[in-house]
């Protein structure tokens, strides 16, 4: 099972998508779940089924506008709410306060700075919350954000920096799809690698180094057509393994990427 500090997830509302990806991984590396709504309307929908521990609340986004989401959460219960926004002016920030908000922070953001924001509101409104963990478990499967470590039944296993991110990235959400393209962005921030066969690649040596049998994997699954998942405990594996890809080609779409 995997490790986390609340059952209760952090509802992220950012109509970026990238943005959103970024934020919920920075927050899975400290032990968090999250949701993630992408318009107004879709938000409220979230916080009315998850009852979420805290909400990060973007302002421009479609629908119903930031501004009545954050006043709708705050009507219906005091989850602590951080804004994120583009907006400078003091009076956006005075008015985000005022309508409930605990903190506003202005775009570009550090996603660092973002989760110590958070941790430091759910100290204050929580007293006594434990600091959050940073191991991610599935049976014989253990990841170590902190040791930056991964063990398959005790025995360590050697990840190059790239593996070891689209480990965690995968298992910090179990069961969610994750598209060749958003994992590519989590690897590869700053760009400059344009193959998405390069996830292909990284997934089948993943595989050979974590599971029993990588033709059948048990943890990493193929989401046919779209991308990939971590099991969610939902069973043993169904989808097929990604394409083979000859030792020499595996080398040319990885130089300069691991």
């Amino acid at each position: 099972m995997i490790s986390t500090l609340s059952e209760r997830p952090i509802l992220i509302v950012e109509d970026n998508q990238k943005t959103s990806f970024l934020l919920s991984t920075y927050l899975a590396e400290e032990g968090f779940k999250t949701v993630a709504a992408y318009e107004g309307r879709q938000a409220l929908d979230l916080a009315r089924q998850h009852n979420p521990i805290f909400t990060i609340l973007d302002l421009l986004i479609p629908n119903v506008d930031g501004w009545e989401v954050c006043e709708e959460l705050r009507r219906a219960s005091d989850v602590p709410i951080l804004i994120l926004s583009a907006r400078r002016d003091t009076q956006d920030r005075i008015m985000g306060l005022k309508l409930g908000a605990d903190d506003y922070v202005i775009k570009p953001f550090s996603p660092r700075e973002v989760v110590a924001r958070v941790k430091a509101i759910l100290r204050r409104r929580t007293p006594g919350l434990p600091e959050a963990k940073t191991v991610l478990s599935h049976h014989e499967l253990v990841l170590d954000t902190c040791k930056r470590t991964v063990t398959v039944r005790g025995a360590r296993v050697s990840l190059t920096p790239s593996e070891f991110k689209l480990l965690q990235a995968l298992m910090a959400a179990p069961g969610r799809i994750f598209l060749r393209e958003e994992l590519l962005n989590h690897i590869y921030p700053s760009g400059g690698v344009v193959v998405d066969r390069v996830i292909d690649v990284h997934i089948g040596n993943l595989r050979h180094k974590v599971e029993d049998e990588p033709a059948k994997p048990r943890y990493i699954l193929t989401s046919r057509g779209l991308g990939y998942q971590f099991t969610d405990g939902g069973g043993l594996e169904q989808p097929t393994a990604p394409p083979l890809v000859s030792t020499r080609m595996s080398e040319q779409l990885l130089v300069n990427t691991g």
